[in-house]
């Protein structure tokens, strides 16, 4: 059910940049608790002090969220002093095929795979039981368009986001009989540190704060799904109905490759 509750104890992932960034601030106010996970400190250092000017208090971790122990240990940490009733699971990475590959490496396929989804599964268990326990809480996915139609550029990626779009929507059904939302976001381009080492068209890119709002729109009105741009959304929603051939084409025009270099995390 839709609430005009705002959330006032919140823990986000990737919250060092883009729409994690971008999230914190629209989310920072009097009253309100963040837990600002990420790993460069500096950048997550500059988010806490614009929080903290917005009235909010703010814990910092600096934490690469494969290291699902002192991920855990942080999350359990900041729940004691203030029970957790939002997580928003936003970090990820994007690689791929490079412009001197024919394909993504194994090496970058795995990192990707683990960071984006493994680790996002991980980090949903480390706060779901006690959400459980309150009988409340929320829970936000960022997934990607690429979840609806798979990136011939990065493979990885597209099935990161893919089986992290099915887990979040049958996991809501799990919960369907509980006070706890689960949504799933499914942005298009935006405009982040992240899509700068995308080598290519971004057609319809929207900055990250106005992608922060749909996210936290679709929270409020607890919406399974979050998609955005509108058009794009529905076109990707219907695009493995079509015949192959047809997919192909259309997938002509957004052909990228990754910038040489390690690939940051939300």
């Amino acid at each position: 059910m839709p609430s005009n509750t705002p959330p006032r104890a919140i823990a986000i992932t990737g919250a060092s940049s883009g729409i994690g960034a971008a999230l914190s601030r629209r989310l920072a106010g009097p009253g309100c608790s963040l837990a600002l996970i990420g790993r460069d400190a500096g950048r997550l250092a500059r988010v806490a002090e614009e929080c903290r000017s917005r009235g909010a208090s703010c814990r910092v971790g600096r934490i690469d969220i494969r290291d699902t122990g002192q991920l855990s240990s942080f999350l359990d940490s900041f729940d004691r002093e203030q029970p957790i009733d939002t997580f928003i699971s936003n970090a990820g990475i994007l690689d791929g095929r490079h412009a001197d590959e024919a394909l993504e490496g194994s090496d970058a396929a795995r990192r990707v795979l683990e960071t984006n989804l493994l680790a996002a599964v991980d980090a949903v268990h480390a706060v779901l039981p006690k959400m459980r326990q309150r009988g409340q809480g929320g829970i936000v996915l960022v997934a990607s368009l690429a979840a609806l139609v798979p990136l011939p550029d990065a493979p990885a990626y597209s099935a990161s986001k893919a089986g992290l779009l099915s887990y979040g929507l049958a996991l809501r059904d799990a919960l369907a009989g509980e006070k706890i939302k689960i949504v799933v976001a499914c942005p298009g381009y935006v405009s982040t540190a992240m899509a700068d080492i995308h080598i290519g068209s971004r057609p319809g890119e929207i900055s990250a704060d106005a992608a922060a709002a749909l996210i936290l729109r679709g929270l409020r009105r607890n919406q399974a799904v979050v998609g955005f741009p509108t058009g794009p959304f529905w076109v990707t929603r219907f695009s493995l109905l079509v015949p192959e051939f047809l997919r192909r084409r259309g997938m002509c025009g957004p052909r990228f490759h990754v910038a040489q270099g390690a690939a940051p995390q939300d």
